[in-house]
């Protein structure tokens, strides 16, 4: 036999997939996708490859073609669209949502991971790589799902895309989870007694938030135009569910609400700004303090629409009541409240207590011989 003798060539090539090769990079981390990523002429390329031997094989023709002055082919130097672009276009489509701040928050995240890639080029496989390293619980992984679904469904209204791969990526099943709400003779009269206590200027949209049942974007940016006192009604135009909606105010919540008109002024703007000068304010700000001075656990501020639907129940509301008081867009949402209701608590063998057994209708026996 005769020995084997390998060219310079073959030798970097197996050094480098031992090593962390210069140029090259997995995206999104653990996908098993390579990208390699080069400068010629001062101009940055990058180009996405696939498996991690054929990018090293790549990037070493790219670095040969460049030594020997060889033109880059006209693929790689034509526009493409980055996920990035398609972040700002639904960054510019949301601008006026009652949610903005959360779009914001997402795009950031994205874009810091996902925003140089080539859009068409995305697969499934790679952006669930990115949802599971990035998203700790399935409810996160679902929003960030939808958050990329929808850049992808408005870059193909905009024939910027062709397919949208994010709605391909896999869908985690949420837990329902436990519904926590407060006690109306315990838990509710010590967190009201702990916000007069610390923060007295929140008294009434906690007050509104329990007594409407209202999400929390709903409440906040909602207008004093809104608000209808001898209706009783306050009109949301903007929903989660993108329908307007009516919700009816109780004597507690007009009182609260009306606990805030300035005498002699008409009222404009939002009922309850969020803004304290220059600083933003959020309910963690004065709800956390609240709930440790109360001493209750396990509650956040979203549980106060869980109260407001779990008291309707208690006081003998339906389902489908309690669905268009909630403004929940199916009745499987309303129903998780139903066994809290007095019907419901009823046993079912309990109701049949009544009912002749079946021995009173049974012949009698013959007498013995």
């Amino acid at each position: 036999r005769y020995p084997v003798i390998r060219s310079d060539k073959h030798k970097m090539r197996k050094r480098m997939l031992k090593t962390k090769p210069r140029g090259l990079f997995e995206r999104p981390p653990g996908s098993g996708i390579w990208w390699i990523n080069y400068y010629v002429d001062g101009k940055q390329h990058r180009e996405k490859v696939g498996s991690k031997s054929a990018a090293i094989s790549l990037y070493q023709k790219r670095k040969a073609d460049d030594r020997e002055g060889k033109k880059l082919p006209d693929l790689r130097s034509k526009r493409f669209v980055t996920v990035a672009e398609l972040v700002d276009d639904l960054l510019e489509h949301v601008v006026n949502h009652k949610d903005l701040r959360n779009y914001q928050g997402k795009a950031k995240v994205v874009k810091l991971a996902l925003g140089g890639c080539k859009a068409e080029d995305l697969r499934p496989k790679e952006i669930a790589a990115f949802l599971n390293g990035h998203c700790n619980t399935p409810a996160t992984y679902n929003r960030y799902k939808a958050f990329l679904s929808l850049a992808y469904r408005l870059g193909e209204e905009n024939d910027k895309v062709s397919g949208n791969p994010a709605r391909k990526a896999p869908h985690r099943r949420e837990p329902s989870g436990r519904i926590r709400f407060l006690s109306r003779e315990d838990e509710y009269p010590r967190l009201l007694a702990a916000i007069r206590k610390l923060s007295p200027e929140h008294i009434a949209e906690f007050v509104v938030s329990v007594m409407t049942g209202m999400r929390l974007t709903e409440q906040y940016t909602t207008e004093w135009s809104q608000y209808h006192q001898d209706r009783r009604v306050i009109e949301l135009t903007k929903t989660k569910n993108g329908d307007a909606r009516t919700v009816h105010l109780n004597e507690a919540a007009i009182d609260a609400i009306e606990s805030l008109r300035i005498p002699g002024q008409k009222m404009k703007g939002r009922i309850f700004p969020r803004t304290g000068g220059d600083k933003w304010i959020t309910t963690r700000d004065w709800f956390l303090p609240a709930l440790k001075e109360a001493e209750v656990d396990g509650y956040h501020w979203h549980g106060n629409r869980h109260t407001f639907c779990s008291w309707l129940a208690m006081a003998g509301a339906s389902t489908v009541e309690i669905m268009k008081a909630a403004g929940h867009k199916s009745m499987a949402m309303a129903a998780r409240y139903s066994h809290l209701s007095p019907k419901h608590a009823l046993s079912v063998v309990d109701r049949i207590a009544g009912a002749p057994s079946e021995h009173q209708h049974a012949p009698e026996h013959a007498p013995a011989k």
